[in-house]
């Protein structure tokens, strides 16, 4: 790819954006959590921890205006979601971990549904649906080696984890610039409900 058609690209994804008190439980909730598993898991800056709705990679800008349409519309008329931040999860499971997350209860039956109604929508204006069931999540981080993974079946059977609870106003569409210290994100548009 010639750096013309890089300027004309951006990694983009669709999220909430979580309140910096609840921000702040999270990073509470890590810390505990690095004092067992330190550096087997690469942990995510708690700046940098999304309810992700869509991933969408590298999208041409001139589909930021296409996206835009079409979260506008499914977003028109929704009330917030009464969110909360509370339980210790694995992907794909805790024999096998390498994703370890916090999970979402409240409206999210609701949230469920107004992702499946935006991956529509894209899917109609030529974007991929998503091919796994959406599970409303932040990721606390990504594990490096399963050998420093032991007791986590404890900790998740625990359910220690809450982080706290917040109205979700509405969706971000971010831009991510991947960095060597970190990806850095950039507000493109703002949905609000």
């Amino acid at each position: 790819m010639n750096e013309a058609s890089k300027s004309a690209t951006v990694r983009a994804f669709l999220a909430c954006d979580p309140p910096e008190e609840v921000r702040r439980g999270i990073a509470a909730i890590q810390n505990r959590l690095k004092k067992q598993f330190g550096s087997a898991v690469r942990w995510v800056r708690p700046e940098g921890i999304h309810l992700t709705l869509k991933f969408f990679g590298d999208i041409p800008m001139n589909a930021v205006e296409t996206i835009g349409g079409v979260v506008h519309e499914q977003v028109r008329g929704l009330s917030s979601l009464s969110l909360q931040v509370q339980k210790i999860g694995v992907f794909p499971n805790a024999g096998r971990p390498r994703v370890i997350w916090l999970g979402i209860t409240g409206d999210v039956g609701r949230l469920v549904a107004l992702q499946k109604k935006i991956d529509a929508g894209l899917q109609i204006c030529g974007f991929d649906k998503e091919d796994r069931a959406f599970s409303p999540h932040l990721t606390l981080g990504r594990v490096k080696s399963p050998q420093g993974m032991a007791g986590l079946g404890k900790v998740i059977e625990e359910g220690n984890a809450a982080a706290g609870e917040f109205q979700a106003s509405e969706l971000i569409l971010f831009k991510s610039d991947l960095k060597p210290d970190g990806a850095v994100y950039t507000k493109l548009k703002v949905f609000p409900f």
